[in-house]
């Protein structure tokens, strides 16, 4: 019998958390894995590494012999509406759900397979990625906006904000306090102000997008809200190794890309790259760069 195998990822999140909650989902994969297996009759292939860290991913192949992915999902806070919002998006310009189950704190999905699958930041520079991205997002933003299923991008950006500002209490002297009120009142103000609601991915980056057949590049591990569509472009732009050298212009060439207003997109980042100093401390002269005049 082949041993079960962990992606490394995965394995180094469930450690680092240290939640007893977490360490008895990570030990009932083995189960779940060969009993949706058995249930949706699939040979299961070793998962992909290094993975996600907060889900186990694999190929798969069904009874007819198409090509597929199975995945087993932590029912984390953001991800919680995936199945839905891959419903919702039905193939255009994301990977199409053929399937999915919940088993008490496991999402469990059956995804349509990339070919070849790999992902856009490692087949193109960053430059030549900006577009793609851009593109993507824009046919994501016109998916039907069903406020009784997705929860608004409020919810998440006020549980950060409160978050963060704990965190700074409890490390004085991180970040300028000027700035850091700045951005906590940013996080809570601009999911309000948003002059249109769409679904929204927050998610999107070169390492979420895969080369296809189906279609060039096609989205994967979406994180569905409702809200302000300017708040999709940030996470592209956090991966970017450009937001360190030229943040200003990195932001303008995206919100020109995408129709956005510059400042606006500035703001959003802004109050990200604020935030996420707090585990990347070289973030904190970005933010810096980006602070509202």
């Amino acid at each position: 019998m082949t041993a079960f195998v962990v992606p490394a990822n995965l394995a180094d999140s469930v450690r680092s958390d240290r939640s007893p909650q977490r360490d008895a989902w990570l030990a009932a994969l083995p189960r779940l894995v060969d009993a949706f297996a058995d249930r949706w009759s699939l040979r299961v292939g070793p998962p992909y590494q290094p993975g996600g860290r907060s889900a186990w991913v694999a190929p798969a192949r069904d009874r007819t012999g198409q090509d597929l992915v199975l995945k087993l999902a932590w029912q984390h806070d953001e991800a919680r509406h995936e199945a839905d919002g891959l419903r919702v998006w039905n193939g255009d310009g994301m990977v199409r759900r053929h399937t999915h189950a919940t088993d008490d704190a496991t999402a469990v999905l059956l995804l349509e397979r990339c070919h070849p699958g790999i992902p856009l930041g490692e087949m193109l520079p960053e430059p030549e990625q900006d577009p793609i991205v851009a593109g993507l997002l824009k046919r994501l933003w016109q998916a039907p906006a069903d406020g009784t299923v997705f929860r608004p991008l409020q919810v998440m950006c006020d549980a950060w904000a409160t978050e963060f500002q704990q965190r700074l209490a409890d490390t004085p002297g991180h970040l300028d306090p000027g700035l850091a009120h700045a951005a906590i009142e940013l996080l809570r103000i601009l999911p309000a102000t948003a002059d249109r609601q769409v679904l929204l991915c927050t998610d999107l980056h070169a390492g979420n997008i895969l080369a296809a057949a189906r279609e060039p590049w096609l989205a994967i591990d979406p994180k569905p809200y409702l809200g302000d569509p300017t708040y999709d472009a940030v996470q592209h732009l956090l991966n970017c190794e450009r937001l360190r050298t030229d943040p200003i212009g990195l932001t303008h060439r995206m919100a020109d890309l995408l129709d956005l207003d510059r400042d606006r997109l500035r703001q959003w980042l802004f109050a990200r790259c604020a935030q996420e100093s707090l585990d990347q401390p070289g973030l904190l002269g970005t933010a810096a760069q980006l602070a509202p005049n």
